[in-house]
């Protein structure tokens, strides 16, 4: 007997057409198949983040030679590693309405996750975040290599989803306390100005106990999806009260929806999809997935209330494009490079390591 429903099987990967071109076909499929769209995205942004580790590098050999080496200039993206300075100068920006002029790139790169939040759902973190792209990676790589992934009891599940916001409410208590003077001296100290140096020297000198950390992590997010970005990343969090204000949201069609619950198996945040008429969780991160498991035509779709359907790859160029024009806008202003000089950073990176918190 016929379904009263079309239905359409998920896309699939394959080989171009006899005689298509094989861009057309990329391109086909990148419009159809939105696990596609994001990938591209994951990945291009991966690339960049791994240029910007290069470069960084380059930068600090430079540093560490005392100036002997070739100079490579300081790249302004790895800011976007800097979240606690971001937000202190963040908070800077709306007491003085001023700039501070160390790390201002870390400013912006957070100014526009927030956007991404309110607007987008958690976007940022399952398009653009690399730490989310490569936790992802790594379920996916424990699924294929064991047949599936452990999903924690619902008893056990929603307290450790709440230590992500434990440490959010730490750190904005934290920042929320710290007064104008207080505030202006932790941004104008060398702590602050060598946040990033130290960074690197942390991570390309792991201490047996962070080596054994890291691996720990790596190990358990082959078992359970998205282990850190679910449980642990406060920034996860953070965005996840600003997507309950975001417009886009998965939308099911009732009336079309054939029960099949294979938008709740697919979904890595777990959310019962199939139940949901408009799925508000703030574990959603727009993924996509759900969507593109959905075997019938027209009925799973992200969109704003009475707005049209959003397919995969408008919402990949949304986010992409949102956290482009914020950092792009944050360069063509002038507030993008940080104001120490190279003079600065020769003085500063020899005393990286031995500078206090203030």
């Amino acid at each position: 007997m016929n379904s009263p429903h079309p239905i359409h099987p998920p896309p699939r990967p394959g080989g171009t057409a006899k005689g298509g071109s094989p861009v057309r076909a990329f391109l086909g499929r990148l419009r159809t198949d939105p696990k596609a769209a994001r990938a591209v995205v994951q990945v291009a942004y991966l690339v960049l983040c791994l240029w910007i580790g290069a470069e960084f590098a380059l930068f600090m050999r430079w540093g560490a030679s005392g100036g002997r080496a070739a100079y490579v200039p300081h790249p302004a993206g790895a800011e976007g590693f800097l979240p606690i300075s971001a937000l202190l100068s963040l908070k800077h920006w709306f007491l003085t309405g001023q700039i501070h002029p160390v790390h201002p790139a870390g400013l912006f790169i957070l100014v526009a996750i927030l956007a991404m939040g309110l607007l987008l759902k958690k976007a940022f973190c399952s398009w653009i975040c690399p730490v989310g792209t490569l936790s992802e990676a790594l379920w996916l790589l424990g699924r294929k290599g064991l047949g599936r992934n452990l999903a924690l009891p619902r008893w056990a599940d929603a307290p450790l989803r709440g230590v992500k916001y434990l440490l959010l409410g730490f750190f904005l208590w934290a920042i929320w306390n710290m007064d104008g003077p207080v505030l202006e001296a932790f941004l104008d100290s060398p702590f602050n100005a060598v946040a990033d140096i130290r960074m690197y020297w942390f991570f390309a000198h792991l201490s047996g106990l962070a080596l054994g950390t890291v691996l720990a992590l790596a190990a358990l997010s082959l078992l359970v999806q998205n282990l850190w970005c679910r449980y642990l990343c406060p920034y996860g969090a953070l965005l996840g009260l600003l997507s309950l204000a975001s417009p886009l949201r998965v939308t099911r069609g009732k009336r079309t929806c054939i029960d099949c619950r294979l938008c709740t198996r697919a979904c890595p945040a777990r959310i019962q999809v199939h139940r949901a008429n408009r799925v508000g969780s703030d574990e959603c991160t727009a993924c996509y997935r759900c969507v593109a498991a959905c075997p019938v035509k027209d009925t799973l779709h992200v969109r704003a209330p009475g707005g049209k359907a959003v397919p995969g790859w408008v919402f990949g160029m949304l986010a992409a494009g949102l956290f482009t024009a914020v950092t792009g806008g944050a360069m063509l202003f002038g507030h993008w490079r940080t104001a120490l000089h190279r003079q600065d950073y020769l003085q500063l990176i020899p005393m990286a390591q031995a500078v206090g918190h203030p």
